[in-house]
């Protein structure tokens, strides 16, 4: 990982703790999680509409 460690990503981490704060990076995570799944139902239901477009030209 570009040469990163144990060390190193500790260091990052804490960094980001002070910067950001536990309740704010908890925060960004669920929107991040929220976010990728309804980018995933989106391209489940892209996927279902263009079989469904498929089906009925053939």
């Amino acid at each position: 990982m570009a040469g990163l460690g144990v060390p190193e990503l500790l260091i990052i981490l804490a960094v980001v703790l002070l910067v950001f704060g536990v309740g704010r990076i908890s925060r960004i995570g669920s929107e991040l999680g929220k976010g990728i799944s309804a980018f995933r139902e989106g391209v489940r239901d892209g996927k279902k509409d263009e079989e469904e477009a498929k089906d009925i030209e053939a």
